[in-house]
């Protein structure tokens, strides 16, 4: 029996989290990779989130640049899709990878209203605010789904609590 599963990644697939979808698969398991375009992002959660982590200067640097330009962000999401459709060919494993608009949760949504769709896997780098208040993509989509939806850390085994 086949199954699609559909992760979405705020960062480019990297070699831990192929191998953590790697587990996932199954013989008919296909992947379809979303990557938001993030035009629009809230610098201050990700300036809170950066002083939780201890990365003070990438913190103050990261605000200092301010929201990123539409055509770097939509050039930062295709090489995302890049690097990551190049992983899941690496890896053996079937599926596709798009770039989607700025609300990542909303795409997945929307994305498994129009698909059949067994799982969803979600993959963040940790977000303290979001994480501790349980508004980061995963908590939001499994609101909205009726579908397992998992938390991995991007680069890690970890998983978040959705």
């Amino acid at each position: 029996m086949s199954e699609t599963v559909v992760v979405l990644t705020e960062e480019p697939l990297n070699e831990a989290d192929v191998q953590n979808l790697q587990l996932l698969a199954g013989d008919e398991t296909t992947f379809s990779v979303l990557i938001p375009e993030d035009t629009r992002r809230n610098l201050v959660l990700d300036f809170l989130d950066r002083l939780s982590m201890l990365e003070v200067a990438r913190a103050f640097r990261e605000l200092l640049h301010g929201q990123p330009k539409p055509e770097e962000a939509r050039l930062a999401a295709d090489e995302a899709r890049r690097i990551s459709a190049e992983a899941l060919v690496r890896a053996g494993l079937p599926g596709s990878v798009e770039v989607v608009g700025d609300d990542g949760v909303t795409a997945l949504v929307d994305y498994v209203k129009n698909h059949e769709v067994t799982r969803a896997v979600v993959i963040t780098t940790p977000h303290a605010i979001e994480d501790t208040f349980h508004r980061d993509w995963a908590n939001r989509a499994q609101e909205k789904l009726g579908i397992p939806v998992l938390h991995l850390y991007s680069g890690t085994g970890y998983i978040g609590d959705s």
